[in-house]
């Protein structure tokens, strides 16, 4: 079985070849607005600052070479089955035709479409009736090609150049290198053309960066000098450490102690092969490669063709991987990388300290005094504001709180001799990241609770479950009556019997040992409950239920039964704050006392403090 290739191509050197459209793939179908987007996107590459051999790159064009007995149909010759790419292929193939139209001299490329049991071009019939759909795209395409050229006529000698110069930037004079117009070129060996396209077609999966290096760097040219054993074997050997790189990074958990949430590509070992282009680890120096998503194919295609071994090139992937798989495995290297990741730490840059560290020790002593100027930016006495609208600055802290506690229970596990395990609960950094998070008060910041009539009622369904069965009864009768002075007799009588409701003063509400992180939905759901009925809530959530609650519809109290929901991940610190965790003792599980809030403070420093000692 032969490799498959992988290349860049000019345009200009697609020139006097012939392509065949098969009539298993769709038929031409652009629109205005994706060839003027092309014409556009050239024309912006060329107003650019380029360096020599600077070049635009069209995306992958996924080619297969033809047997002889299936060309006899075309006329003979060499000519190239389209798998992938047939859009932009016909597009250029039209810009060229109009740019060419008055020069004789010019030699384009073949374009065949097979529709209907029948080879055709679409290129020369002008009728819209008699050229059917994909004629009528066509057609339609030429018209806003013409019509760009007119708008941009001082642009057309240049567009010519860019689409015709076929010189690399590995010619012999370096004043000889051009910029033109150029695609990645995958022509497939050995395999069914028809599954390659639907691979490639459907749900829209394109070739990633990852395949095209992949496919380069197995090549078997990259292995000269080993007998044909050695090579197989090497192949084989790099593929399946491939596998088991791209396997693990698929994995959420791995993949988002690293990364932020929303990639969009189907392969993930692109990360460490763009870690590797935008920080130059392969000493290339390139003046530049461009931003768009090709750009790390293209750096690692100068790599090799500059002779670059694909044994260096592999030895440092695996490198950052094992890296990576060092840190998650590591109950402080992966709390404190996690943390610092999320608050944007560059990963190469953690890597760079990785590298120089003299022993893992010290790399973590580098890593908690990082984390320690995060922290420490605001005393924990500081006020955030009368309103709490700038709470969000307790957010490092509140999640530091949580990893840093979740570190101590790891080693007190550890010592533990009955478990005997490296890591026995960790941070998942990737539900934290998934879902909305607000920084929540434990004690509801609302002050004065009987300022109006629906605030009042709020609040007793509210404290409905944190009341005795005759309260209950009494809260019950003031959404039935329509008495507003037995309204204000009942809510007074309830009030009267939480004493503590009025102990907090708004700035001490808003101090950092009145708040906690909870995801978006769990806050919008209790709104401002106050302590118990958030705690009843949070449980809930923590066991995947909604537990028995009242609700307000029109103007009744209407009890919303037990029943199954959506389980959202609980902090460990918000639980803790909850059950009342810092506490040493419980008087008062219906509120969130001044001394339960010291007392989660303290836990706090004493966290923040071990930033400070050896692990």
């Amino acid at each position: 079985m032969k490799d498959n290739i992988i290349d860049l191509k000019s345009v200009g050197q697609l020139l006097g070849m012939n392509f065949y459209i098969p009539d298993y793939q769709r038929g031409y179908r652009w629109t205005k607005q994706q060839v003027e987007d092309l014409l556009n996107d050239i024309r912006d590459f060329k107003s650019g600052d380029l360096q020599p051999g600077q070049f635009y790159c069209v995306q992958p064009l996924v080619v297969r070479q033809m047997t002889d007995g299936e060309v006899e149909k075309l006329g003979g010759g060499v000519w190239y089955e389209v798998i992938d790419g047939q859009q932009r292929l016909t597009t250029i193939y039209l810009i060229l035709r109009a740019l060419c139209a008055e020069e004789k001299d010019h030699h384009l490329y073949s374009l065949q479409y097979h529709r209907e049991n029948k080879v055709e071009s679409f290129f020369d019939n002008r009728e819209k009736k008699d050229s059917g759909i994909d004629g009528y795209h066509v057609l339609n395409a030429d018209e806003t090609i013409n019509d760009w050229l007119k708008l941009h006529s001082g642009f057309k000698g240049t567009l010519l150049h860019l689409l015709t110069s076929s010189k690399f930037d590995d010619d012999e004079k370096k004043h000889d290198i051009e910029n033109n117009v150029r695609f990645i070129w995958y022509e497939s060996v050995d395999e069914n053309p028809i599954k390659v396209f639907t691979r490639l077609n459907i749900g829209k999966i394109s070739l990633t960066n990852a395949e095209l290096l992949k496919a380069m760097m197995l090549n078997r040219k990259n292995f000269v000098g080993q007998n044909v054993c050695d090579t197989a074997f090497r192949q084989q050997e790099m593929a399946s450490q491939w596998d088991t790189i791209e396997y693990q990074f698929q994995k959420d958990e791995f993949w988002l102690f690293l990364n932020k949430p929303g990639y969009q590509y189907p392969t993930r070992i692109d990360y460490i092969f763009n870690l590797m282009c935008d920080h130059d680890v392969l000493k290339l120096k390139l003046t530049s490669i461009g931003n768009d998503k090709d750009r790390t194919f293209r750096y690692f295609y100068e790599y090799f063709k500059r002779g670059g071994k694909v044994i260096t090139c592999w030895k440092t992937v695996m490198k950052y991987y094992n890296t990576f798989m060092e840190w998650y495995d590591d109950v402080h290297l992966y709390h404190y990388i996690g943390f610092l990741v999320e608050q944007g730490t560059d990963v190469h840059e953690l890597c760079d300290e990785w590298d120089r560290a003299a022993t893992k020790s010290s790399f973590i002593r580098e890593l908690k005094g990082k984390i320690k100027s995060i922290v420490t930016k605001n005393s924990l006495d500081y006020q955030y504001d009368v309103d709490g609208k700038k709470k969000d600055r307790c957010r490092p802290v509140l999640l530091f709180h949580n990893i840093q506690s979740v570190i101590n229970r790891n080693v007190a596990q550890k010592e533990n001799d009955k478990y005997k395990l490296a890591v026995f609960y960790k941070f998942p950094f990737h539900l934290y990241k998934l879902e909305g998070w607000d920084v929540e008060h434990i004690n509801s910041n609302t002050t004065n609770p009987e300022e109006d009539s629906a605030t009042c009622a709020e609040w007793l369904a509210n404290v409905y479950w944190s009341v005795s069965v005759e309260d209950q009864k009494k809260i019950e009768k003031y959404f039935s009556t329509s008495s507003d002075e037995t309204k204000n007799t009942i809510y007074s009588e309830i009030k009267s019997s939480f004493p503590l409701m009025n102990d907090w003063t708004a700035e001490e509400k808003n101090r950092i040992w009145n708040y906690t992180l909870l995801d978006s939905s769990t806050n919008r759901g209790y709104g401002n409950a106050i302590f118990s009925a958030k705690r009843r809530i949070i449980i809930g959530k923590d066991k995947g239920e909604l537990l028995k609650i009242p609700r307000i519809t029109a103007g009744r109290l209407v009890m919303v039964d037990a029943h199954k929901g959506k389980s959202s991940f609980v902090p460990p610190c918000t639980k803790n704050v909850f059950l009342k965790y810092y506490s040493p003792s419980v008087s008062e599980n219906n509120y969130w006392t001044e001394f339960d809030a010291q007392c989660y403070k303290d836990d706090i420093e004493a966290c923040i403090q071990q930033l400070d000692t050896e692990q």
